[in-house]
């Protein structure tokens, strides 16, 4: 198991086997760690060795090689830094290495001029001008657009920038002058490269609102909400320490799937979870240790869509007292779909094929969702929502004279829009969650995050602008507090408190929040991690631990990323006064979690429901399911 700050955080020195005539191109770098299949973790520390001995003989291949000739100042070039490239992944002998004593960095612009491109190379105070996107340029290795692919990470206290790129990198800068002067450009640039607007005061208000003063200026925020975050389970670590003991995770139970090539995981807080895959449904056994197989297994015979085409089931929602489950197959080289079908547990068979339908003609959804958090616990549950594109709604399972259909019929039936909205193009939802109390949040391609009430759903409460990322998943607490939204690159948390003009605290589901909305939270991975997850290093399905009874809180988030289940302490991330937070510039990130790494991309990383914790335990156990098997851990090992 890998742990927070275990990687990256070693300290860059020049006292290694290498000189600083050093000279470590950017292209073997990259042909290196594509050998080692990035870095996996149970890569043996001889490719290391062969990492040491290519390098050498680099060394030897090139020489001395002069500094780039730039404009110099004081005798040291513009811009100057000190650049570092990481060798050694998770291994043993992972250390930084000086690629050049001196070099010098510039921003500059590549321009779209005609149909084809063109690169201004002049200072970037002149290039400001015709559409194109700014890139950073270190010495010959380095040339990289401004983005938050980069997995920049910004340390204040030793002026240094880690980031990605084909590996992973490190600028040494000489005066805290210089450091700052840095982080500022990149600032800057990076939000000309989401925008397209160069970065004004005047244009963040209009990109983010005026009452968002926390995405405008972080450091003006009102952090007095996050403040009750005291330590407890886990304290805030001194520095130099890690967010989490060192051995807290055991792997219970790993085992294949039934049918293999699992698609998604429908966790259960009763006595069984379920695994949906390319052939059918496992059922397994909940446990306090975690699930276990039951050797019980539904197979699709012939499933089929509207339009007469196979296709495996992506979705999967679990209702009436979870003895029925909903399962939603995307259309063709699409991820709508135009209808679901309906499989009773308790049986194993197909009891319905449903239709989406509104107004007499059929439309598509894109993704559905409980009522509320556990309203899959109640066995007289037919309802859920729905959302595509440019609508949230609630379809009902009931006929208009109330009766729930039970039935397959060779036409399919037709879900009822209960209530809900069909919005003007543009709105370009994404995902969707719901709290205990059913208030429900969206998340869009443009990177808003929106609040319903669940009264309505004409008209957003509260509308976050979000920070240019397309939110790909969200998750919301049981009481409805705290948002979670997940980008390719990044977590944002959102705290929804605030307080109304009769001094009562209120949630952004039930009314406007008006201009004191606190700045949110990224979480975020280190450089070295990013690069070490593997090449589909996105994160996806961001969610909060499961817990479903009022007055509890939710200990953990976790995500996924490539090969890696990524864990935060809950606490940790709410707390001010944590080491992440110091010496940082704009909003808040926190690096502090902890790593479950697989052999293959993760599907999908879930907490069990809180009821499934033991007492020595802190969290009930993760499930993490690879396209081929499924993984238990817990934590705090066995009971």
């Amino acid at each position: 198991m890998g742990g927070s700050h275990s990687r990256e955080g070693l300290d860059l020195s020049d006292s290694s086997d290498y000189s600083d005539e050093d000279v470590v191109e950017k292209e073997i770098i990259s042909e290196i760690y594509a050998d080692a299949e990035d870095w996996s973790p149970t890569m043996s520390t001889t490719a290391v060795d062969e990492v040491d001995s290519r390098l050498r003989d680099l060394k030897l291949k090139y020489g001395k090689i002069s500094s780039p000739s730039v404009q110099k100042t004081d005798g040291k070039p513009l811009n100057s830094v000190k650049l570092y490239v990481h060798i050694g992944g998770n291994t043993p002998k992972a250390k930084w290495v000086v690629s050049e004593k001196l070099t010098s960095y510039k921003f500059v612009k590549k321009l779209n001029i005609g149909d084809g491109d063109e690169e201004d190379e002049d200072d970037e105070v002149e290039s400001w001008g015709g559409v194109g996107f700014w890139f950073l340029k270190v010495g010959k290795k380095i040339r990289v657009k401004v983005s938050t692919d980069m997995q920049v990470k910004f340390f204040g206290d030793q002026r240094r920038v880690d980031f990605v790129d084909g590996g992973v990198w490190a600028l040494n800068f000489f005066t805290d002058e210089e450091y700052r002067s840095f982080v500022t450009k990149f600032q800057d640039f990076l939000f000309e490269n989401v925008y397209g607007l160069r970065s004004t005061e005047e244009n963040k208000v209009k990109v983010y609102g005026k009452d968002f003063i926390g995405w405008l200026k972080p450091e003006e925020s009102d952090d007095s909400i996050w403040e009750d975050a005291a330590d407890g389970i886990w304290k805030t670590p001194e520095k130099g320490q890690v967010a989490f003991p060192a051995r807290d995770l055991s792997e219970e139970f790993e085992e294949a799937s039934t049918g293999g090539g699992i698609q998604s995981l429908a966790l259960g807080a009763l006595d069984n979870s379920f695994l949906v895959d390319d052939s059918g449904v496992q059922v397994v056994k909940n446990f306090s240790h975690g699930i276990h197989g039951k050797g019980v297994y539904v197979k699709f015979d012939d499933w089929r869509l509207g339009s007469g085409g196979k296709s495996t089931p992506k979705k999967a929602l679990l209702m009436r007292a979870e003895t029925n489950m909903m399962l939603m197959s995307p259309m063709e080289g699409k991820p709508h779909s135009s209808g679901l079908h309906q499989l009773d547990i308790e049986t194993g068979k197909i009891v319905t094929d449903w239709k989406f339908e509104k107004d007499g003609a059929d439309i598509t959804m894109k993704d559905i969702t409980s009522d509320a958090k556990g309203s899959q616990l109640d066995p007289s549950e037919s309802t859920f929502l729905g959302l595509d594109d440019n609508r949230l709604c609630q379809w009902d399972m009931r006929d208009k004279k109330g009766i729930v259909q039970k039935i397959a019929s060779a036409n399919s039936p037709v879900l009822q829009w209960s209530q809900g909205h069909q919005f003007s193009r543009g709105t370009n939802f994404q995902c969707f969650a719901t709290s205990g109390d059913g208030s429900i949040v969206v998340g869009s391609l443009d990177g808003k995050i929106r609040l319903y009430s669940r009264t309505t759903m004409r008209q957003a409460k509260t509308a976050f602008p979000g920070l240019g990322s397309p939110i790909t998943s969200v998750d919301v607490t049981y009481d409805g507090k705290w948002v979670l939204g997940t980008t390719d690159t990044y977590l944002i948390l959102i705290c929804t408190l605030f307080t109304d003009k009769d001094g009562k605290t209120k949630t952004g589901f039930s009314g406007r929040m008006g201009n004191k909305i606190p700045a949110p939270r990224l979480l975020k991975l280190n450089p070295v991690d990013a690069h070490l997850a593997g090449s589909d290093n996105k994160f996806h399905a961001g969610h909060f631990s499961w817990v479903t009874e009022s007055g509890k809180q939710e200990k953990h988030l976790v995500a996924t990323v490539g090969k890696f289940s990524v864990i935060w302490n809950f606490q940790q991330v709410r707390n001010s006064a944590h080491i992440c937070y110091q010496n940082q510039q704009g909003l808040k990130s926190c690096y502090c979690y902890k790593i479950v790494p697989k052999n293959e991309s993760i599907i999908e990383s879930r907490f069990m429901h809180d009821k499934f914790a033991f007492n020595n335990s802190p969290e009930a156990p993760l499930v993490v399911a690879t396209p081929m098997k499924v993984t238990s851990v817990s934590m705090f090992g066995k009971r």
